[in-house]
């Protein structure tokens, strides 16, 4: 009961009420001006006159943002840099370590797991993450140790940064919480799904935790005419094999919407990239109000559904294009194609008929989510040129 109620809290109340004492309870910042965030130590530079507020983060180069020996929570990461392209922001990769463990908990692209995802730095504000003016990365995920917390960044973009500003505030503890989970993410990208096999939006996790949800980027795939989000998202849980326990309807009805995906942001949920020119989509969903809890072992999937009229899916069938029909929908009558063997080019449904069908997509995620171990299993971030193949300099709207 304790683990839930602690979960349920997140960011909202994680510090308890805000007029009550907490017994014990510091708070630190780490920051190039107080790198060890110790007690009366900040600012020793330039005799205190804003003598180190940011250092150059040269290619190549890896900084310690945080190295705290002890127990305590992360409340909130704050960095800003001067140049914010796509290639870079993908290029930058971000760990964690917690209690001294061999492998990171989090290693993930800058920019995506700040919400920038393809490298698009938009203006955020939602429950979890912010970039008030499209220039600053905060995160407001409590990211709880026991004996010891490392977070580090490393410039693989090639390019020198000539400044890095951040802060990493903490709350210190007199004794760790034993029941507390470990914050994780993991990112990964497929440039090009196979047809009718799901994108792991979070591969097999092993142990108890939450799923606390993902940053999402789509590329649709040139020539294949029609609208791109009819994939459902599926979570295995517990034991699931074949089937899973949890499965959506549609990919904006998971994340708020419905009938098409333009732009919007909101708490839980959003849609921060939405370009038919590029191709490009990006959009978030958290699982705060509507947790999802697993006790033994976790996959959540992405399928790589499109849709058209019959007219347009038979016209692209006919001409060769990488889809695979799999259901005719009209007003009185539905087919699963897959079930009953039947083609969409003999399929007595009008002209206007809605056809869906499997295609081939570029797919990226961070999934978000916390165990109840200080590492995940689930291997190394990919080399920053498989990161930022086919991106822009300059991001999509």
């Amino acid at each position: 009961m304790r683990i839930l109620l602690v979960l349920a809290c997140l960011g909202a109340c994680a510090g308890g009420e805000l007029y009550q004492k907490k017994p014990g309870a510091q708070t630190r910042w780490s920051s190039f001006e107080n790198p060890k965030a110790a007690k009366g130590a900040g600012g020793a530079s330039n005799h205190g006159a804003k003598g180190r507020a940011f250092e150059p983060l040269e290619a190549g180069q890896t900084k310690t943002l945080l190295d705290f020996q002890g127990s305590g929570v992360v409340r909130r990461i704050w960095i800003t840099i001067p140049l914010r392209d796509p290639q870079m922001l993908r290029s930058l990769r971000l760990d964690m370590y917690w209690d001294n463990a061999r492998t990171p908990a989090v290693s993930v692209p800058f920019g995506d797991f700040f919400g920038a995802i393809h490298g698009s730095a938009v203006r955020l504000e939602n429950e979890l993450f912010s970039n008030p003016e499209g220039r600053s990365f905060n995160c407001y995920i409590p990211m709880p140790f026991r004996t010891a917390a490392r977070i580090t960044v490393t410039n693989e973009s090639g390019r020198d940064l000539r400044a890095f500003f951040y802060d990493v505030d903490l709350e210190t503890a007199p004794k760790p919480d034993p029941e507390a989970l470990f914050f994780h993410a993991w990112w990964h990208r497929d440039h090009a799904t196979e047809l009718g096999r799901d994108f792991e939006i979070l591969p097999a996790v092993r142990g108890q935790g939450r799923f606390l949800g993902a940053h999402v980027g789509v590329i649709a795939p040139e020539g294949i005419d029609g609208w791109w989000g009819e994939g459902e998202v599926k979570m295995y849980l517990d034991g699931d094999s074949a089937l899973p326990t949890i499965v959506g309807t549609g990919t904006e009805d998971y994340i708020g919407t419905g009938w098409g995906q333009g732009l919007f942001q909101s708490r839980y949920q959003g849609s921060l990239v939405s370009d038919q020119k590029s191709r490009q989509y990006a959009f978030y969903r958290y699982h705060v109000p509507d947790p999802v809890y697993f006790h033994q072992d976790a996959r959540i999937t992405l399928q790589q559904i499109g849709g058209n009229v019959k007219s347009k899916v038979v016209e692209m069938v006919r001409r060769g294009a990488a889809i695979r029909p799999i259901s005719v929908s009209e007003e009185k009558r539905f087919t699963p194609l897959l079930e009953s063997g039947n083609s969409v080019l003999d399929d007595p449904a009008p002209a206007d008929a809605w056809v869906n069908f499997y295609e081939s997509q570029d797919v990226s995620a961070v999934a978000l989510f916390y165990l109840d171990r200080s590492e995940n299993g689930l291997g190394r971030l990919a080399p920053a040129l498989a990161r930022t193949a086919g991106l822009p300099q300059s991001p999509a709207k």
